[in-house]
């Protein structure tokens, strides 16, 4: 089963005045929908713009696997565990939050940031958090969110090229950039499809494309 959601569908946020502006693609805030709590483990996958110098004061979080990949821009980072960086395009940023964890998101750079947050829910709540960081990962090397039972793929597609995705109880393809034909229906940025029970199912370009693909166990 193909459940498609399309970028224009999801819930503004974030606070505009302040160089924030935020699209949720699952019930957020005061954005509730109890239709549209989670996908699998997965519980928010935001899109973030933040202005030069704008970003999110330090806050803090628990029980929630925290996945960021940057679309355009530099992001940085910094949590009350000593972990300070700056993420970049290609990077796979990966903070378990587990019992409770402060951070800080800022753009300190000059140009525009534009980010993918994607939060998945633990097996089992509690524990220390950690900090993991991959810079420039490669198509052929999913990220393993074990706590959560789920693998991230990056697909990076020239036109015309078709890509294989996962069989999975449930499989979550976002489309970064560009656009893709998946089982007949033609995704474009922003894009995204929940699948369930997903079965030899391929991907094709229509233009040159970038995927996020999360196969999850549930």
């Amino acid at each position: 089963m193909i459940d498609v959601r399309r970028a224009a569908e999801r819930y503004p946020g974030g606070d505009p005045a302040a160089g924030i502006e935020t699209r949720h693609a699952f019930s957020f805030g005061p954005h509730y929908d109890p239709g549209n709590v989670r996908f699998g483990p997965l519980i928010a996958c935001n899109e973030e713009r933040l202005a030069p110098g704008a970003g999110f004061g330090e806050h803090p979080h628990s029980h929630t696997e925290i996945v960021t990949w940057v679309i355009e821009g530099e992001l940085t980072h910094r949590d009350s565990a000593g972990h300070e960086r700056t993420v970049r395009p290609g990077d796979v940023q990966h903070l378990s939050a587990a019992a409770g964890v402060r951070h800080v998101e800022r753009n300190d750079a000059r140009g525009p940031l534009v980010f993918l947050q994607m939060w998945l829910a633990p097996r089992e709540p509690g524990g220390e958090p950690s900090y993991d960081i991959v810079p420039g990962i490669a198509d052929a090397t999913p990220y393993a969110v074990p706590a959560a039972g789920a693998l991230l793929h990056v697909r990076r597609l020239g036109a015309g090229e078709r890509t294989a995705v996962p069989d999975a109880p449930y499989l979550y393809v976002h489309v970064v950039r560009g656009g893709v034909r998946l089982d007949g229906v033609e995704l474009g940025a922003g894009d995204a499809a929940r699948i369930t029970g997903a079965r030899d199912l391929a991907a094709v370009a229509v233009a040159p494309a970038e995927l996020l693909v999360w196969e999850m166990s549930g």
